[in-house]
């Protein structure tokens, strides 16, 4: 082989190198949004990490490549719990699915928030830091009109200023799963709320 023909194969191989790389980012198309998994007494195994990267995937065609998404995998006796929580600007996307089986919860987990997504678009869309999250494709996609969300009571109240302990008393004398008060030590709104195994969580806000 000749000096010229060693330099033609030589292009040739260049230009076929070239060809490969766009080939490969052509094939993966969206990049990939930012997935943070953890678990809680349940090790995330590939498998499992796995099978949230292919469902929970679907979604990129919604977000901008730069979204996070937050993957919570738990296990409390039968029930095998995700937790996904999608933070946008302005807004937050959060979904949770249990069932016996994780792969089923992954499953099911991912249409819940399809759905969401679809319902409230054009709600989204309007409120410009939000829309800042959400592909160009999704953003320009034609769809029905967002359900009416609909309020039929409002209540006003007045606020005593209480601890958080006496507002989970007062709260449960009511009855309610949850209950609305002044911090007595903080001066801000507060909720309580009732969890599972006669527990109770504390809403404070964050500005």
């Amino acid at each position: 082989m000749n000096l010229k023909e060693k330099y033609i194969v030589h292009i040739y191989l260049i230009l076929y190198n070239i060809w490969c790389i766009m080939e490969i980012s052509n094939s993966k198309g969206v990049v990939d949004m930012q997935y943070i998994i953890s678990g809680r007494n349940i090790e995330v195994t590939e498998g499992l990490k796995s099978a949230v990267h292919e469902k929970i995937g679907k979604l990129e065609r919604y977000f901008t490549p730069d979204t996070e998404v937050h993957v919570t995998l738990s296990v409390e006796k039968e029930r095998q719990k995700i937790e996904i929580t999608i933070p946008m600007k302005g807004n937050i996307v959060r979904a949770e699915q249990v069932s016996n089986d994780m792969y089923v919860s992954i499953d099911l987990v991912e249409e819940i928030i399809e759905r969401q997504l679809r319902k409230y678009k054009n709600k989204l869309v309007d409120q410009k830091q939000a829309a800042s999250s959400l592909s160009k494709a999704f953003v320009e996609e034609e769809i029905d009109e967002d359900d009416e969300v609909q309020i039929i009571r409002s209540k006003r109240f007045a606020m005593k200023p209480m601890d958080p302990e006496e507002a989970c008393i007062q709260m449960d004398l009511l009855g309610h799963s949850f209950f609305v008060f002044r911090n007595a030590q903080t001066d801000e709104v507060n909720v309580v709320y009732k969890r599972k195994g006669n527990t109770f969580g504390l809403i404070e806000p964050e500005f």
